[in-house]
């Protein structure tokens, strides 16, 4: 009976730590904001940032931000970037699914001397959930955002969830 308790208090802890209410909660809890963040509608605003997919590769070619330059995460090749970039001063706006792996991403560059990065609060989904437009490979507007995985897929709230 002891051990059956001790599980279900595991079990219990366990789901309590991960069910975060809101992104909000996510990104305090992943992310040390050495980022600044930009919300999608000051994003949205920003024509002459450059914009950074900092997801995985089926990630971005499901969905993606118009003009976004794939980079990649887990394959992310800070030498390969910088080529992309026109100079250390220009904005960048780095995204993933909701901001956590953009900013990773992020402080790469700006170790690397660049001084106007910012994390895209909410990511994709977050510009999705605002109604804003994404695109696919063909660079034609979609509805199906990839989400990562099944319990990510809870913070986009309109769209097709597409995940592996």
């Amino acid at each position: 009976m002891a051990k059956k308790i001790a599980y279900i208090i595991i079990f219990l802890i366990s789901t309590l730590s991960f069910s975060q209410k809101s992104i909000a909660e996510v990104l305090k809890k992943y992310n040390t904001e050495s980022i600044p963040y930009i919300t999608v509608k000051d994003a949205s605003k920003q024509l002459n940032a450059v914009i950074l997919d900092a997801r995985e590769f089926s990630e971005y070619k499901t969905s993606r931000l118009k003009n976004a330059i794939y980079v990649g995460y887990d394959d992310f090749n800070l030498k390969k970037t910088i080529k992309k970039l026109n100079n250390k001063q220009q904005p960048v706006i780095v995204y993933c699914s909701i901001g956590v792996r953009s900013e990773d991403i992020a402080e790469k560059l700006k170790k690397a001397g660049y001084t106007s990065i910012y994390n895209l609060y909410g990511g994709i989904f977050e510009w999705k959930n605002n109604n804003l437009p994404v695109y696919n490979s063909e660079e034609k507007e979609t509805d199906s955002i990839h989400t990562f995985n099944k319990e990510w897929s809870k913070w986009l709230k309109k769209g097709i969830k597409i995940y592996d």
